[in-house]
This record gives structure tokens, sequence and C-alpha cells, in this order.
């Protein structure tokens, strides 16, 4: 897959959005999905006096980005890791709190590209979905071994997938004759299990399932859930943080996370709000912006994302 035909998405709202942080010497900021390196790159390249901490779960990301990231020499520490372990990482390294931090929640290019992962519906592949395919269990294992009910429930919450019902049994009677292992089969058995109209809305129809399998070969929304917490403690006063989701699931999560830490938490009645109940976050968009024509065009995966950003005011309450 070439580097130069990726373009990140929304990329030059998110160096916008963290600029103010990031312009003064001795600024680090982490990238938590490194991916092929785009966001970084720009990064290093537009912030000339900042260091970079890039996480990443893929080893095989790693490697491409390292490669690509090898011209700014010691100012770029790559680690292999899940973006919830960001406070080890930075404990490791030596730094208490950090200027600036990215997000892009989206299945990297490079593993939708790569046929062989089964994260793409549109080509037939091992049902995989593993980001780290070091660990855990794939979209196959899943598949052949939850119970209907934990099925069920995965698709509706994940992929918000009305007919969860239909796929599951359908998934479930086919099983017992021979175990999933690829993904096109999965597709073909999601497109005669939906009702007509349910295959005339929004796509390709196994779209929502998929999203599903791969939220929970990931725990993605669990380590969300841990990670933009962990993320806001970790900057400094008048640091930002800025997180592209690219679905409703990963938004409200990030949107309650910002609420909260933008919220007054005083009790009611107060003449004079203490410094412990002042809100610790400036919320620095208004509701999520969403991407422009010109950046679905440049990259159509930008279509659904949702960006959100956030500024360190004041210190966590002692």
């Amino acid at each position: 897959m070439s580097q130069s035909r990726h373009v990140p998405v929304m990329l030059q709202r998110c160096l916008d959005m963290l600029a103010p942080a990031l312009t003064g010497p001795g600024a680090v900021v982490v990238d938590c999905t490194l991916g092929l390196g785009g966001h970084s790159e720009a990064l290093l390249t537009q912030f000339p006096e900042a260091r970079l901490v890039a996480l990443d779960r893929d080893k095989e990301a790693l490697r491409l980005s390292g490669e690509r990231l090898a011209p700014f020499g010691d100012r770029a520490t790559l680690v292999h890791a899940v973006y919830d372990e960001l406070p080890d990482v930075l404990d490791r390294l030596g730094i208490p709190r950090v200027q600036g931090i990215l997000f892009d929640l989206g299945v990297s290019s490079m593993q939708l590209d790569e046929a062989d992962r089964g994260f793409a519906y549109a080509q037939d592949a091992p049902l995989d979905m593993r980001m780290d395919q070091t660990t855990g269990m794939s979209a196959a294992e899943v598949l052949n071994t939850y119970p209907p009910g934990e099925l069920v429930r995965i698709l509706r919450a994940y992929g918000e997938e009305k007919q969860a019902k239909r796929i599951v049994s359908a998934v479930v009677r086919e099983r017992s004759k021979e175990p999933f292992s690829n993904s096109a089969r999965l597709v073909e058995l999601i497109r005669d299990s939906l009702p007509q109209a349910a295959k005339r809305t929004g796509g390709n129809p196994a779209k929502r399932t998929f999203q599903a399998l791969r939220i929970e070969v990931n725990g993605e929304l669990s380590v969300l859930e841990q990670a933009i917490p962990a993320a806001v403690k970790a900057l400094a006063v008048g640091g930002r943080i800025a997180v592209l989701s690219y679905h409703s699931l990963e938004d409200r999560l990030v949107k309650q996370v910002f609420a909260a830490g933008a919220a007054n938490t005083a009790p009611p009645g107060l003449p004079v709000v203490p410094e412990r109940y002042q809100p610790r976050l400036k919320l620095l968009t208004r509701g999520a912006e969403l991407p422009t024509e010109e950046e679905v065009a440049e990259n159509r995966r930008a279509a659904p994302a949702r960006l959100r950003g956030a500024q360190r005011i004041r210190e966590e309450a002692e």
C-alpha cells in the first residue's frame, strides 16, 4: 500500500486545534493511534520543537511508520502498546505531563487495505480483525463460540444493528454445519438474512456486523473508556487533546468525558465556587465538528468522522 495516497482524516484541523499547546520548546505530543504515521509525521514537521510519543498495538504498523518517521531521529519514540496503557508508557519514559494528545479512532487504512486481516467486508479474507495479531480471539472464534444471546447483544450495542436477531439465528444455524473462517460467507449470510427494506439503506448491509465484531475482538470501547480519562489526566495545564471518532458509540464516550471535565461540580447554592469544583477542561469544539465536502473528497474514510477537542485549564482537584 502506498503511503502517498493515504490522506490522514481532517489532518489540518487536528494540527490547528493542537497548535497553541505545541509551539513552545520541550513540548511533548502523544499520537495514541500511530497507524501509518501520517498524523505523527505532520505533527513532527509542523512543530519542530516538539517531541513525539506514538503508540500502536499493531506491530506491522509500528514497523512501517518507524521507516517513515526515521528522518526525525530521537524526536520520535514509538511504543508497542494499546492506548489505555498511556499512563504506564509515560511513566516508563519519565514524562510527567504532556502538551498535546491526538486520538484517531478509525481502523487504520493499512488494516482495511490488507486483504488478509479480514477487516473489510468488500473482499474475501480470513475473519481475523485483531489489531494486534499476537494476542486474543479472532472474529471467527467470536462468531463460532459465543452464545447466541451474547452475539445479539454485541451486534445491537456495537453495530447498532436492528436485525441482530435475524443475523444471529442464521449464524448459529450455519456454524453448526461448518464453523466460520472467511468474511465472504458471513457477508453472504447477512445479505440473505436481511429483509429487502433493510438492504436498501446505509451502504453495505454487512457494515454494522463487521463494526460490531471488530469492536468486540479488540475490546475497543472498554479500552477507550479507560483511555480518554487517562489522557485528560496526562495533560499539562494549557495542554490540548483532539479526538477523531467514527461512530456514535465512540463519540458519545468522548463527549461524556469532556463534558464532565468542563462542568462545574460544586454543590448548588454556593455563593463562590471553590477552586476544587471549578471545571478542569475547556471545550474547543461546539458539539462535534464534521468533515467538509473537500475533506471527504480527499479521503472518503473521513465521511463518518467526528472531531472533538478540549484544553486543560486547571489541575485535578486534590
